[in-house]
């Protein structure tokens, strides 16, 4: 019978089954794992420089917000991102969202089922009330969890701009989104844990596109966080130094 599991789904060889190799070389085959993450992003960047300008055409208005949907790891990882928007960019938290299968209790423990739930997905998309000007950025890894999918799918209908990252390729969730990424990663050194490779791609993935976004909407000057929110000693440190070097900047013409 053919095998019509997502490719993320796989099993790696023999030689390569971590309980079954010393441990120093268990750690190598992992590491050498999670290195295929950064090709597959080399293979996705023409669909990642895409999504960005879309974003920033559809954000530099001032009125759109960033919506990051996902369950499980691909929720956690997307709430990792845009929470750090605010600190580092100085972007409006009222501008960044999530809907994440479970709610915020999802991001500390699992919820049974919520990934199944279209219901669910739908009603957060309703308390949001879509518009036009927002982004909405859908993360799964096998690209058929329900509750992503039919959250792109009626932030769509709304007329948002949605870009869907899955870690297989021909997905429902590439196929909802106006701009697909996929991040083929392939099979796992844990078969089936895609908190692994697949994660880091889908994280390098958004630290590109949110770093690009923000440059672009003019948070960062001369490859400086310039517009960053001190909220410790060591960030308001970190500001005065920005300060000055932008100043020296200036004098030396750059």
């Amino acid at each position: 019978m053919r095998n019509t599991s997502p490719a993320t789904e796989s099993r790696l060889g023999p030689d390569h089954w971590i309980d079954q190799l010393p441990p120093a070389e268990a750690l190598a085959v992992m590491l050498e794992n999670q290195a295929e993450a950064i090709p597959v992003l080399y293979d996705a960047l023409p669909s990642i420089d895409v999504a960005i300008t879309a974003l920033y055409q559809r954000l530099q208005a001032g009125r759109g917000r960033l919506i990051y949907v996902g369950a499980g790891t691909s929720a956690r990882i997307g709430v990792q991102d845009g929470a750090e928007l605010l600190p580092t960019f100085d972007f409006p938290a009222e501008r960044v969202a999530f809907v994440i299968a479970g709610g915020p209790q999802a991001l500390l423990q699992p919820v049974e089922n919520a990934e199944d739930s279209a219901d669910a997905a739908t009603k957060q998309l309703n308390e949001l009330a879509i518009m036009p000007d927002d982004c909405v950025l859908g993360l799964a890894a096998s690209g058929h969890t329900v509750f992503t999918c039919t959250a792109v799918v009626e932030a769509r209908k709304a007329g948002a701009l949605t870009v869907g990252i899955s870690n297989n390729h021909q997905t429902p969730l590439l196929a909802a989104a106006e701009i697909p990424i996929a991040l083929a990663t392939g099979a796992e050194v844990l078969a089936g844990s895609t908190r692994l490779k697949a994660a880091t791609a889908q994280k390098i993935c958004l630290n590109l596109m949110s770093t690009a976004l923000m440059t672009r909407l003019g948070h960062v000057r001369n490859g400086l966080m310039s517009a960053m929110t001190p909220r410790n000693d060591k960030l308001r440190r970190r500001r005065d130094q920005i300060i000055t070097q932008l100043a020296q900047d200036a004098v030396d013409g750059l």
